[in-house]
């Protein structure tokens, strides 16, 4: 199997900004990234950037970039100029990577771009793990995922999915294992090139403007996204300065240490 990872990196962000350049512990936050790309089994890590700052930064650390346009209006819009612009071909596999995810695992990288390796009939692959407190169950900012006997996803929501509709989610999740557990959904994505470059061509689904879910798009059109499953929840990713502050500790306390996928 050979793979790529692509990181989109853009410099706007509303509530950190310059997010992709905030330092941790020295090394901007789009380069933390990159390093734990370039331990997976990738042939190569590259960061797809909207600005020349995060090329020279990028440079400045040995970190492969290409300069995209600034006006995408997703990061799969980004990754499908990136993978032109390094010449990519439609059945080659890419791993899309946030850019605000530092603690990324490796592993969980090589499991995911694996699995759509094994799976011709998915366009896509993602990852999930099992939620292990009621409060994300019940917190729509947590997306949930169900799916068939074949790890394939059947639908994304922020609403607790399965319903449970002689127990409510209280119930449900205090009935423990006697009933399947819920599944978090992980950003992580692996696409097949020719895929990712129609994707942005497709029209907008109405479920993904409802949930305010890219991945329902693929859905909706009839692509199948495969999942794999992990035993555990990735680290955490950086969205506001609280959660800067917290990756910053982690890995001032322990730099090497990715979770298992």
């Amino acid at each position: 199997m050979s793979f790529s990872v692509l990181i989109p990196a853009r410099l706007a962000s509303s509530r950190l900004p310059n997010k992709p350049l905030a330092d941790i512990n020295g090394v901007p936050m789009v380069v933390r990234v990159a390093q734990r790309a370039l331990q997976s089994d990738a042939v190569r890590t590259v960061v797809a950037a909207d600005s020349a700052a995060i090329i020279d930064h990028c440079s400045a650390f040995g970190i492969q970039s290409v300069l995209t346009r600034i006006d995408h209006l997703s990061g799969s819009d980004r990754l499908a100029e990136a993978c032109s612009l390094l010449g990519l071909t439609d059945e080659d596999i890419v791993v899309n990577v946030q850019g605000d995810e530092p603690l990324i695992d490796p592993a969980l990288i090589n499991a995911v771009a694996g699995l759509l390796s094994e799976r011709p009939d998915c366009a896509m692959s993602t990852a999930a793990h099992s939620i292990d407190q009621l409060a994300d169950l019940l917190n729509p900012n947590v997306v949930k995922v169900v799916l068939d006997a074949r790890q394939t996803a059947l639908y994304f929501s922020r609403s607790p999915i399965p319903a449970a509709r002689d127990f409510g989610a209280k119930a449900w999740w205090e009935a423990g294992s006697a009933l399947p557990k819920p599944l978090r959904h992980v950003g992580l994505y692996a696409y097949r090139v020719g895929f990712l470059r129609q994707f942005p061509t497709l029209p907008q689904a109405p479920l993904e403007q409802l949930e305010s879910l890219e991945q329902l798009r693929a859905l909706w059109h009839g692509y199948r996204i495969a999942v794999h499953v992990t035993d555990r929840a990735p680290g955490p990713g950086v969205d506001t300065p609280e959660d800067l502050e917290r990756v910053r500790k982690i890995l001032a306390d322990a730099p090497h240490s990715p979770a298992p996928a």
